[in-house]
């Protein structure tokens, strides 16, 4: 449902702001809605687990130091996992993240729930005088937020409604830990450990005591920049895997893009990306360093090519040392579990990586799944069942749980170690018996292990160390927990469903045809007997499903793309549509995953915002 006709600006009194976590980021200050009276508050509905929610993290930081002082970010924490609904876990990501704004943790999805808010990431503006006048999901909406802040500044220092001045944002204190929520680790020929120091935005070579500092490398600042140990620079780098020559290729996250290290000089030079992050409509192959890349999170060799988890559009990529290409491997860039060849896959932020010689297998943390690659191209599920089911029971493989792993490790013995991060534990999963058991747990967010002799060294992140475990000969046995997302269920009506995503063109922008329709609504469902009429893709934002009433419980997913250009004759020059001049153009892009529950008396229509407002919910409370 798209609209880009002018019209007055609705505004709904926002609701207060509550959540049982308490406030993070505030030196221990507690704030409602009318401390804030007078500034533009921008709301952040996040959860750490979400690669999108990192983006917009990101995205934010250049609009937040532009208006500090009329613009508030509040992040609002709004757990997906168990785990995340852990006060410390919290705490510990805002800091991993370099979240430099207030921090609202809503464990029980309170201010979640009275926003109406369906998706992570989701922002939502508030005006000076209390009013919701905007809300997005998903990312790419900087421009837009950017535009529409600076009305509202202008508007109400007008009406004297404006208040300038230091927000409420006050900074914790450093910690003096060597490591800081440190990500992946690599065993070097010389015998000394490697590490990606995440959040310090730097690698550290460490003896094979995996304590004592050889070289740190990077500024420690965050950065794109090539040159020596001093000089190059990093953003949240991950993923580490040896080349035969004995560089090292480094995941460079927040820099979409793949580094190359070479631990005996230290030089640190870039081998594929642009430092742009990829939209869809952008090329998916070519000369490595022309192609963008979206948060590539882990990288290993495989087959003769460095197979890259590219967790911000949840597929598997290639990177061809000999030829400097990188192309798609595996995923159609839609979330969820679906295995198949590999143009046929789907994945859900893909974060970790280990081959074999006839498997590769990787950590799919979203879908809480252990996956593999046969030679053949094929996707295999070990253990998981889809986005919304997650625990820790150890057993056979098909009933087996994990919650959000980072890290996968091949054995000596054809298995695999599974760092199954927000239960605290290391698993493993025997394919020769398609069982599942625990290694050791009491780790602190394990994100990966590497094999040093008969040891696994463990990356504690969350302890900010390595912690080195002997291979036990048996494995432990723990209580079996099982999870659903505590998400609510939406109640609709069996029988027709009319599905409307929300998406107004922002002010001076118009629909982006240059390459085909602007807009793009894909539809499934879990399980697919739920949906009886309207699955797949088509260019309309609108849709009539017809839900199958013998099917009472599932998961509607939707993905919905919108593009538009700055419109050249709003005062520029650019006709995006003839292709005249250079607009700039941006594309507003989400996935939902929306369980729902069939009942008598439910809606029978459902409004997902991509854009704007949904109007037809909020007539009723306009002032």
């Amino acid at each position: 449902m798209t609209d880009s006709a002018p019209r007055r600006r609705v505004r709904v009194r926002a609701p207060e702001l509550t959540g049982k976590g308490g406030w993070l980021n505030t030196g221990d200050e507690q704030y409602t809605l009318a401390d804030l009276r007078g500034r533009i508050v921008l709301l952040d509905f996040w959860t750490f687990c979400c690669i999108n929610c990192l983006h917009v993290l990101d995205e934010l930081r250049e609009l937040e130091e532009r208006h500090r002082d009329t613009l508030v970010v509040i992040g609002v924490h709004s757990p997906k996992f168990a785990h995340e609904a852990e006060h410390r876990a919290v705490v510990d990501a805002v800091e991993r993240y370099g979240v430099a704004h207030p921090v609202l943790d809503d464990p029980e999805l309170a201010t979640w729930k009275q926003y109406a808010v369906r998706a992570w990431p989701t922002l939502v503006v508030i005006d000076p005088e209390g009013y919701v006048v905007a809300q997005h999901s998903g990312e790419g909406h900087a421009h837009t937020l950017e535009r529409l802040v600076t009305e509202l500044e202008a508007e109400h220092e007008a009406k004297g409604t404006l208040r300038r001045g230091d927000g409420p944002y006050v900074p914790p204190e450093p910690e003096p830990t060597s490591l800081r929520f440190p990500g992946k680790a690599l065993l070097l020929p010389s015998g000394n450990l490697l590490v990606s120091d995440t959040t310090r935005h730097q690698l550290v070579e460490l003896e094979g005591d995996g304590e004592t500092v050889v070289w740190r490398i990077g500024s420690g600042a965050r950065g794109f920049a090539d040159g020596g140990r001093r000089e190059a620079s990093f953003n949240e780098p991950q993923g580490l895997a040896l080349l035969d020559d004995g560089s090292v290729v480094v995941a460079d996250m927040v820099n979409h893009a793949l580094r190359r290290l070479d631990p005996a000089t230290g030089e640190v030079t870039t081998l594929a990306g642009t430092g742009r992050q990829w939209w869809r409509g952008a090329a998916t192959s070519g000369p490595a360093r022309a192609v963008d890349l979206s948060s590539p999170w882990d990288v290993a060799v495989f087959g003769g090519k460095v197979w890259i988890a590219m967790a911000g559009v949840h597929q598997l990529w290639t990177y061809d040392p000999v030829a400097r290409t990188v192309a798609v491997a595996a995923g159609t860039a839609d979330e969820g579990l679906v295995d198949g060849p590999a143009a046929e896959a789907w994945f859900a932020q893909p974060s970790g990586l280990a081959a074999t010689a006839d498997r590769l297998w990787l950590a799919d943390s979203e879908t809480s799944a252990l996956r593999w690659v046969d030679p053949d191209g094929y996707v295999h599920t070990a253990v998981g069942t889809g986005l919304f089911d997650f625990g820790r029971r150890d057993g056979a493989a098909g009933q087996a749980l994990l919650q959000h792993p980072l890290g996968v490790t091949a054995l000596p013995d054809g298995s695999v170690a599974v760092a199954d991060t927000y239960n605290h534990a290391l698993r493993r999963y025997d394919p020769a018996t398609g069982e599942v058991t625990t290694l050791a747990t009491d780790l602190r967010e394990p994100s990966d292990a590497v094999l040093v002799g008969g040891d696994l060294v463990v990356v504690e992140s969350a302890r900010h160390r390595l912690t080195r475990l002997r291979l036990p000969e048996e494995a432990l046995r723990v209580e079996p927990v099982a999870h659903r997302t505590g998400r609510a269920a939406t109640k609709v009506a069996p029988g027709r469903l009319r599905l409307d995503v929300v998406f107004r063109a922002p002010a001076g922008r118009i629909p982006d045809t240059r390459y085909g329709p602007s807009t793009r609504l894909l539809v499934s469902s879990t399980p697919p007997e739920l949906l009886l009429k309207g699955e797949g893709a088509d260019t309309e934002l609108s849709r009539e499903l017809e839900l199958n009433p013998d099917v009472t419980e599932g998961v509607l997913h939707v993905s919905a793309m919108a593009a538009s250009c700055d419109d050249g004759r709003a005062g520029g020059t650019s006709r995006p549509e003839t292709g005249e001049g250079h607009p700039a153009c941006h594309v507003h892009q989400q996935d939902w995953g929306v369980p729902l529950r069939l009942a008598e008396g439910g809606t029978d229509r459902l409004p997902l915002v991509l854009a704007g407002m949904d109007e037809q919910e909020a007539v009723a409370q306009t002032p």
